[in-house]
């Protein structure tokens, strides 16, 4: 813990050199049944508010679309970038109507459409293994029809095969605010891209939300693991 805490610290003591990049939801919005019912709590958006006017940089990058993650913050200082950092990847455009066709096609009964990526959820399933096996049947659709399908927290998500996740969205932000020390905050294995995106700085905070089902890969990444949202607004507030 003292070396966790000094990592905080050394961050905290220049935080216009510094940026903050966190994921929505399993970050700062607990994981609900449906995608459509998260939210931020009131306190974390306080919390976040205060961190926009200190740091040089607070950054939410996330697989939801932008124009939704930011109507869920609703704090305006904060940059949003959607769909794993696609959005600032004009190649993803080209894909979109392939995506929105095997939406329409898969019939799955909780679709979350995001316009370039679309997430098939199975948390509320009764058999989850049973919907996993379909899943994988729809994973292998995508896939055939030149797209990229990956499992995630109760989910699989189909996208389109560009060079673009949360890893390049964070450097991208990075160099343009040419900054060179950063805290990354995730919950799943979409967020290990943007781990990476921090090695070689000058100080980088690499922070799993870690539930249950988080992938162990997450937590073998991280320099410091909490266990829920609460305890993340908890490390926020030491910043």
């Amino acid at each position: 813990m003292p070396a966790v805490n000094a990592l905080l610290e050394r961050l905290a003591a220049e935080p216009q050199a510094a940026g903050l990049f966190l994921d929505f939801d399993g970050v700062l919005a607990p994981i609900v049944d449906r995608p459509g019912d998260a939210a931020a709590p009131p306190e974390t958006r306080v919390e976040l508010e205060r961190l926009a006017d200190r740091y040089a940089l607070v950054a939410v990058v996330s697989g939801r679309s932008g124009e939704d993650v930011a109507l869920r913050i609703g704090v305006e200082p904060i940059v949003v970038v959607g769909s794993h950092g696609l959005e600032l990847d004009p190649a993803a455009e080209e894909w979109r109507d392939r995506v929105e066709a095997l939406a329409r096609a898969a019939g799955w009964p909780d679709t979350e459409r995001k316009g370039l990526t679309v997430s098939f959820h199975f948390r509320t399933a009764e058999d989850e293994e049973t919907a996993r096996d379909t899943l994988e049947q729809v994973a292998d659709q995508a896939r055939s029809a030149g797209l990229v399908a990956r499992f995630g927290r109760k989910l699989l998500e189909v996208l389109p095969p560009v060079e673009a996740n949360k890893g390049t969205a964070v450097r991208r932000l990075l160099t343009d605010a040419g900054l060179r020390r950063a805290l990354v905050a995730g919950d799943d294995v979409t967020d290990i891209d943007a781990f990476r995106a921090v090695d070689g700085l000058e100080l980088a905070v690499r922070v799993a939300v870690a539930a249950d089902e988080s992938p162990p890969e997450l937590r073998e990444a991280a320099d410091v693991v909490v266990g829920s949202p609460a305890e993340f607004l908890a490390l926020l507030r030491s910043l």
